[in-house]
């Protein structure tokens, strides 16, 4: 199917989504997840409306950016090496995948900007996940406050792959759980206004449960065959 046409039935579901939970489809972001796919689909996506790409590798990134023949707004999503923050700092608008001190660092040596950043917390504990722990993530925002190039705009999880919604939706109400008591803290740094939560397979429930980015690849771009 066209990217076009997975997106009017994406739009359906998050119509639905808030609804059932009384929020308002504007508050949500879509995120198109281009990694597994070319610059032309990535094209498409735009094409079709789409103003936000995200990637998770570098090198995948910076093909995209330098040949796609309209700008989107690029998101980092992947685990970043602090040796990569250099090759896609100029061109991202957001990173979803900040975790520790030493990237923060090399993010605030690199850039003249701003950068929206998110707290990276593994709420489900599964050892194949990173992110920091949740009891530890507010201390963790808190040492930010020195760096002046990072804005913690929100957190970010990934959920269990699992078709258990109970499962999946413990996990995404512990993270907005844990942007209340970082919001309550009232810091300067860190409006953590948004939650990037939700993916082709659950992102429904993660808006209902208070996600304001959903990060959708293969149910809106596919993949490359």
């Amino acid at each position: 199917m066209k990217v076009a046409e997975n997106l009017v039935a994406i739009e359906e579901k998050i119509l639905q989504a808030c609804q059932k939970s009384g929020r308002n489809p504007e508050e949500i972001t879509i995120v198109a997840v281009t990694k597994y796919v070319s610059a032309e689909r990535a094209q498409e996506a735009v094409a079709a409306g789409i103003t936000n790409l995200g990637e998770n590798r570098d090198e995948g990134l910076s093909h995209k950016y330098s040949t796609m023949k309209q700008k989107a707004v690029w998101h980092f999503i992947g685990s970043l090496q602090t040796k990569k923050v250099k090759n896609i700092i100029d061109k991202v608008e957001y990173i979803h995948s900040l975790d520790r001190i030493s990237l923060a660092e090399e993010i605030q040596k690199r850039t003249d900007k701003q950068v929206k950043c998110f707290v990276q917390v593994n709420v489900s504990g599964e050892n194949s996940k990173r992110g920091i722990e949740p009891a530890e993530a507010l201390e963790f925002i808190k040492s930010l406050e020195g760096f002046d190039r990072l804005s913690v705009a929100g957190l970010m999880t990934m959920a269990p792959l699992t078709d258990n919604e109970s499962v999946l939706r413990s996990c995404f109400k512990k993270l907005k759980e844990l942007q209340g008591e970082i919001q309550d803290a009232r810091l300067g740094h860190a409006p953590c206004t948004e939650l990037s939560m939700g993916m082709s397979n659950d992102f429904p429930i993660a808006i209902e449960e208070g996600a304001t980015i959903i990060r959708i690849g293969t149910a809106l771009v596919g993949e490359d065959s």
